[in-house]
C-alpha cells in the first residue's frame, strides 16, 4: 500500500459555497443571503409595498430591502 506525501496545502477540487442567486431589487444594497446583510423595511414605501397605488419601484412591491448591517 503506497502512502501519500504529507502537505500543509489545502486539498483542491472541493466545492465552494454557491453565491446567493436571488435577484436584487433597486433598493437592495446586496443580494439576499449575503453575509453581513439583513432585511429591513423599505424606506420608500414604509413596508407597504405600494407607492401611489402602484407597486413600489424601490422594493418591487415586497415592502422589504436587503441592507448592510453592523457597518464599520
Amino acid at each position: 500500500m503506497a502512502s501519500l506525501p504529507f502537505t500543509d496545502q489545502p486539498a483542491t477540487g472541493g466545492t465552494q459555497p454557491a453565491a446567493p442567486s436571488s435577484p436584487m431589487s433597486p433598493g437592495d444594497e446586496a443580494r439576499p443571503g449575503t453575509p453581513g446583510t439583513g432585511e429591513n423595511v423599505c424606506p420608500a414605501c414604509g413596508g407597504s409595498g405600494h407607492v401611489d397605488g402602484r407597486p413600489c419601484p424601490n422594493c418591487e412591491g415586497t415592502g422589504r430591502v436587503t441592507v448592510g448591517i453592523g457597518g464599520a
